[in-house]
């Protein structure tokens, strides 16, 4: 039998993605993903938006609740059930409910996820009428009709996959806007069949997944409806895996590689992006401070935009790293754009602004791929931090004005 894609790669796994009716589009809008037996170890890591929808409120509750064991999550797309009040706790605690009774189960181990337009009410009466035909359309092979279902403003599913020895690692999410390193930016899920406890699992979300979601940006904002789950089902059949073992190791390797896929693969498609930005920072005193260097420099509408039309200003990346709120020296910043150096000491060398000088004319090429390297040295310190960002272009500022209408 062949393995299933994203999220029904690993074993004990299935998935599906149906249209219900939420989208106008008639696109698919609801997406199951089921863990077969018991159900599966699961860690969550939510929004820290303090406008935090009712199905992230409700999650972050039933993964407590639940010891961390989870028999399914269901999703919808079109509606985000974010600023919906009592009013949207309870239609979440509704249609949820409708589908523990359909498997068998408790509420607790079913965890709801929403996204789309904030403020429209969920369509209750809609979502538990579709419940019935998205259980029986679960399968094995559904992996790529979940990451279908739930997409909004996506072009594209993204799934990913990886094997650590005996195990599969596979996920799968969506985002293209409203993307920003608040922990998390996204609906993401990370399925593995490994055997994990709940505190080992929940380390291993928070210290690989977390940091490879932390560092993309699309727009600066941090959605109300932001989820990263990772599920592990323990249905290859090998021992638990625990820290400090080599299953361990291999496992940590393979769902670091399914996050870093995931996440290049959001900045990709994000809304209107042209040129997706890779910002090395190193030099800084520590981590935090070189990420949060490398935070203002994705979230620059000056550098976004300069990025849109493949402008090589240097000045503007400067600008972004003086105004990150942490304390540097100007004179230690040098900055490249792809391995051109554009400035040094904190200077940009008179003869950058030669029309058509070579040193010009290099870093407008680099600047012209899909993806454009900025480096930045903020000092002479071992803080280092890669953030993933895209430009600013037309084509967002109409995706996102003509959002609900």
């Amino acid at each position: 039998m062949s393995a299933g894609t994203g999220v029904t790669y690993p074993r004990g796994f299935r998935a599906a993605g149906i249209a219900a009716g939420f989208k106008p589009s008639g696109k698919p809008d609801l997406a199951l993903l089921l863990a077969d037996g018991a159900g599966a170890t699961t860690a969550g890591l939510f929004t820290t938006n303090h406008v935090a929808a009712a199905p992230v409120v409700v999650g972050r509750s039933r993964l407590a609740a639940s010891g961390g064991t989870v028999r399914a999550v269901v999703v919808n797309s079109g509606q985000a059930n974010a600023a919906t009040g009592e009013r949207g706790v309870a239609d979440a605690e509704t249609t949820t409910a409708a589908l523990a009774a359909l498997l068998g189960t408790t509420t607790d181990e079913i965890l709801p996820c929403s996204t789309g337009v904030i403020g429209e009410p969920l369509h209750v009466d809609v979502f538990v009428g579709a419940l019935p035909a998205l259980v029986d359309a679960a399968s094995a092979d559904g992996g790529d009709g979940f990451a279908r279902a739930i997409m909004t403003t996506d072009t594209v599913p993204k799934c990913a996959t990886a094997d650590a020895g005996p195990f599969r690692v596979g996920g799968a999410a969506k985002g293209v806007g409203m993307i920003a390193p608040s922990l998390a930016t996204m609906l993401a899920f990370v399925t593995t069949d490994a055997a994990v406890s709940p505190a080992d699992l929940d380390a291993l979300a928070r210290g690989v997944l977390g940091p490879a979601f932390e560092a993309i940006s699309v727009d600066g904002c941090s959605s109300t409806n932001d989820t990263v789950l990772l599920l592990a089902s323990g249905a290859a059949g090998a021992e638990p895996t625990a820290p400090g073992s080599t299953s361990w190791a291999a496992l940590e390797g393979a769902v670091a590689s399914v996050a870093d896929d995931l996440a290049r693969q959001l900045v990709a498609d994000g809304e209107g992006v042209t040129h997706v930005l890779v910002i090395d920072v190193e030099g800084a005193p520590n981590d935090g401070d070189a990420r949060q260097v490398a935070r203002a420099i994705a979230d620059s509408p000056l550098v976004k935009t300069a990025a849109f039309g493949a402008d090589p200003n240097p000045g503007r990346v400067l600008q972004a790293v003086g105004s990150a709120g942490v304390d540097v020296d100007p004179a230690a910043i040098d900055v490249w754009i792809g391995d051109v150096a554009v400035a040094s000491g904190g200077v940009i060398p008179p003869a950058y602004f030669d029309v058509g000088g070579d040193l010009r004319v290099r870093a407008a090429e680099a600047m012209a791929g899909l993806e454009i390297v900025l480096r930045v040295r903020v000092g002479d310190g071992s803080g280092r931090s890669r953030m993933l960002g895209g430009d600013l272009s037309y084509e967002y500022v109409r995706i996102n004005g003509e959002y609900t209408t």
